[in-house]
């Protein structure tokens, strides 16, 4: 993964912020976008408490409005904060931060944008000497979110 920008949904935001490794990202890109909406979204109860804290304290993480209105497309088959990552992903033509399975298939299929999920940020992150175990932390975000696949973390 050679980018140096991308744009983030809230999911991989709140894994990564609850199990407080926010930290990878910073050492895996020179900035990290998000939409308002993801931002409303942290804020407005997306987050565990200690997910918000962690959140709130990551400074670097930059903020942006859309600057077009939504893609009718992605408005209907998508909620707001999704949507508004792919749109922002695409006026800044860069990857999204995605684990949601619609969400991704219509980032690469329609739109083209390289998608990236929370378990390549990890692998990366330990490629990079920044994470001792991958296994351990996809685990620690399993204990917290139930809908990670168990075959994810075995893989």
């Amino acid at each position: 993964m050679e980018t140096k920008v991308i744009i983030s949904n809230t999911g991989p935001l709140i894994a990564l912020a609850t199990v407080d490794r926010l930290d990878v990202l910073r050492g895996l890109f020179e900035k990290i976008i998000i939409p308002e909406a993801v931002h409303f979204e942290l804020l407005e109860g997306g987050a565990t408490q200690a997910g918000i804290s962690s959140y709130q304290q990551a400074t670097w993480i930059d903020v942006q409005p859309l600057t077009a209105s939504l893609d009718p497309l992605l408005d209907k088959v998508l909620d707001t904060g999704e949507a508004s990552v792919i749109q922002l992903a695409r006026e800044y033509q860069v990857p999204v931060l995605i684990d949601e399975r619609k969400g991704r298939k219509i980032a690469r299929e329609i739109y083209q944008l390289q998608v990236v999920g929370t378990a390549r940020i990890l692998v990366e992150a330990k490629r990079h000497k920044l994470l001792d175990n991958v296994q351990e932390v996809l685990t620690q975000m399993k204990n917290f979110f139930s809908y990670l696949s168990s075959r994810i973390v075995k893989r």
